[in-house]
């Protein structure tokens, strides 16, 4: 079975590394979906304003041309142990596809591209192709008794975080809670956290460096970049 892209995100992480590990952590980040031309009748979004959340279906496209393994080891694990990869949300699947609830904050009539979704809480990166948005459905999505397994743990965790008053004013302000949101969920794998060197990920046009000791992130610079489209 052939499936096409129905829509592509467009969002402030150009690159994977620091990216939410996990929709709806973090609901100050802000997305837009635009749609593909054959997507784009305005029928096709009858109701949808109905709904306040959203599931999305979505290709890992970084990952897909990677083989896929049996067993994966999870960050949130320490990197050291291995779990079934059907027990796991990694990208290295027999098929490369992911599926993520987000917030729908507005439906826009774009001159350009029809009709443009804005969500928040995503945790794609820019560019990733849609295959498919289905609305959420409170009273059969929602299971209050579900077991979460493994992903349970270190789910409350929260790094303390760092930024000179100097190099913040370097962020747009509407763009500075998202931020040390991010920083926040501490983007290192789990099994650094102890090697304490330089990290750095692209936030907007922005490149955002930091150290970490222990659970405290410090911003040590903010280069604004050009990023390539």
């Amino acid at each position: 079975m052939v499936i096409q892209p129905i829509a592509k995100i467009y969002n402030d992480f150009p690159t994977k590394f620091g990216i939410p590990r996990q929709s709806g952590r973090i609901t100050e980040l802000k997305s837009r979906i635009i749609f593909e031309k054959t997507c784009r009748n305005e029928e096709a979004f009858r109701g949808l304003e109905q709904f306040s959340h959203l599931w999305l279906i979505w290709e890992f496209s970084e990952s897909k041309n990677r083989d896929w393994s049996p067993t994966v080891r999870p960050p949130r694990l320490g990197g050291n142990k291995r779990i079934g990869v059907f027990a796991t949300r990694s990208p290295f699947r027999p098929n490369s596809l992911g599926l993520s609830c987000v917030k729908l904050e507005a439906i826009e009539k774009n001159e350009k591209y029809g009709i443009v979704l804005t969500v928040s809480g995503a945790d794609l990166m820019n560019g990733t192709p849609i295959y498919d948005i289905k609305p959420y459905i409170p009273y059969a999505d929602c299971i209050e008794d579900a077991q979460g397994g493994f992903a349970e743990e270190n789910k409350d965790y929260k790094a303390e975080v760092e930024i000179p008053e100097k190099l913040l004013k370097a962020i747009p302000e509407n763009k500075k809670e998202a931020l040390i949101k991010v920083l926040e969920d501490d983007p290192r794998p789990a099994y650094k956290n102890n090697i304490e060197k330089e990290y750095g990920f692209f936030f907007a046009d922005r490149e955002i460096k930091f150290t970490a000791k222990n659970n405290k992130i410090i911003v040590t610079d903010i280069i604004k970049r050009r990023i390539a489209e």
